[in-house]
């Protein structure tokens, strides 16, 4: 049976309501045919009409079959594990989300060698627009540290230009559940277009994800509009169970999730996996004090990479996790998306 190309896509996911905007398809796209225009609520990407498949009849089915709204959406709440710890860094991360572990086990891998570039978010300080990066260096890392899974970037559209352009053969990619259900469908795809980007990704870090939010959206309409806040007054924004807004000046403002329900991005209403199952490493504030970074070490790999920073006094870990609040956050976003 032929491969199904961008159209089987288009109708399926794009056209649905379903695209989770992660990237993927534009990554692997060979024809570079296929963008993503930033704009308000922008809800899935365009192609230019040329795909290889549907216009020239070459096999190719790459965007199809690296798309996580593919099939069926994952049911496990916290999914296999080899452990569960809560950790902290030991060096000093300054503008860390929680305890600044992914920072650390990520820096430490840069400065050792174990992998040669980082796919991941940044966002401008003035405007914090965000934008997918490739960092190559630990010191520019550790600077740009802090989550971004509060808004929405097309993250997998660096990794053309990580695995394509500058030919990194040991990426980590550090991305919410949608952006590692991507990769680890890459990972396991026997499509020839796919295997450049399966054999270049060495560690994948999930980090726990309740929904994103469209910057636009988000920024300019909630935040600015009526809350009054400009975007270089914020120091940090914090989503657990409400959006805490954390300003320059050691204020915080909370927004409860029910006014953020326009801000949300359709996709993310199809999205059952809050901890990102299919990572080496998943990653998240819930379960741990205050300070703290749970992580759910999934795979040997995944574990090699944080007992490497822990042997090297880069990361402290404790076997202190709460499960239990985990699993209830888990269990409210199946309850809330499963189905649709």
């Amino acid at each position: 049976m032929a491969a199904k190309s961008y159209l089987d896509l288009k109708k399926e996911v794009w056209d649905t309501g379903r695209c989770s905007g992660c990237g993927a398809c534009v990554a692997v796209c060979p024809a570079d045919s296929i963008t993503f225009c930033e704009g308000e609520m922008v809800a899935a990407p365009k192609s230019n009409g040329y795909c290889k498949q549907a216009t020239d009849e070459v096999s190719c089915g790459a965007c199809y079959g690296a798309c996580p709204r593919v099939g069926e959406q994952p049911a496990e709440t916290i999914g296999t594990y080899l452990r569960l710890a809560s950790a902290k860094a030991v060096r000093d991360v300054p503008h860390r989300q929680s305890g600044g572990a992914v920072t650390a086990i990520l820096a430490h891998a840069l400065d050792e060698g174990l992998i040669d570039a980082v796919v991941t978010v940044t966002h401008d300080p003035w405007t914090l627009k965000p934008t997918s990066v490739v960092i190559t260096r630990s010191e520019v890392l550790v600077q740009q540290a802090g989550s971004r899974y509060s808004w929405w970037v097309p993250l997998l559209a660096a990794l053309k230009e990580a695995v394509i352009k500058r030919k990194f053969q040991r990426i980590a990619v550090v991305g919410v559940p949608c952006v590692v259900q991507a990769v680890s469908r890459m990972r396991t795809s026997d499509n020839d277009l796919l295997l450049p980007f399966a054999k270049a990704i060495r560690l994948v870090i999930g980090l726990f994800c309740t929904e994103t939010f469209d910057y636009s959206a988000l920024v300019n309409g909630k935040i600015r509009e009526h809350y009054k806040i400009e975007p270089y007054e914020i120091r940090k924004l914090d989503v657990k169970g409400k959006l805490e807004i954390t300003k320059q000046d050691g204020s915080t403002v909370i927004v409860p999730l029910a006014e953020l329900e326009s801000c949300i991005r359709s996709g993310c209403h199809y999205c059952t996996d809050l901890t990102s199952v299919y990572a080496d490493i998943s990653a998240g504030a819930i379960g741990s004090p205050a300070g703290s970074t749970t992580l759910i070490i999934r795979t040997a790999s995944g574990n090699g990479f944080v007992e490497s920073a822990e042997r090297n006094n880069q990361l402290t870990l404790a076997d202190t996790v709460d499960t239990a609040a985990i699993e209830k956050l888990a269990k409210a976003k199946i309850k809330k998306n499963a189905g649709k």
